[in-house]
């Protein structure tokens, strides 16, 4: 039994699709030198549209396509909470700053991606599961 509703599952492909938008826009961003070069960030943008690509896929749950988001996920979600746990570090220390351009700190988008790539995670590997029970015979 899955704990996604399924309009998740219907459109599928359409989130594939905006992962993949997402990761593009902010690479684009960064190469055009408007935000600061974050090794983090590059490594959860490019997590999140690999994952989007394998979401594109004709079969996304195929064990394959599975262990390749298992692989890229883990180490996008390595990252980011590393990223993220820095930044509780510094609320700790009482040294944060949100600043003027609070939605490119690096503590909220790291946050984002790890909500990101976990909902990815999800819809790859729970998949839109059938009761396990065996099918009723036909009465004939």
């Amino acid at each position: 039994m899955t704990t996604i509703p399924a309009i998740f599952f219907r459109n599928m492909r359409l989130l594939g699709i905006l992962s993949i938008l997402l990761s593009l826009i902010t690479w684009g961003v960064d190469l055009a030198d408007l935000v600061y070069h974050c090794p983090y960030c590059r490594m959860q943008r490019s997590v999140i549209g690999l994952l989007g690509i394998l979401m594109l896929l004709p079969n996304p749950h195929h064990w394959l396509a599975r262990y390749w988001a298992a692989v890229f996920g883990v180490l996008g979600l390595v990252v980011a909470a590393t990223q993220h746990f820095n930044g509780w570090k510094k609320v700790f220390a009482g040294t944060f700053e949100l600043g003027p351009n609070w939605y490119v700190n690096s503590f909220i988008l790291s946050g984002f991606a790890i909500l990101i790539i976990v909902g990815q995670l999800k819809l790859i590997h729970e998949g839109p599961h059938k009761d396990l029970a065996p099918a009723e015979p036909i009465p004939a």
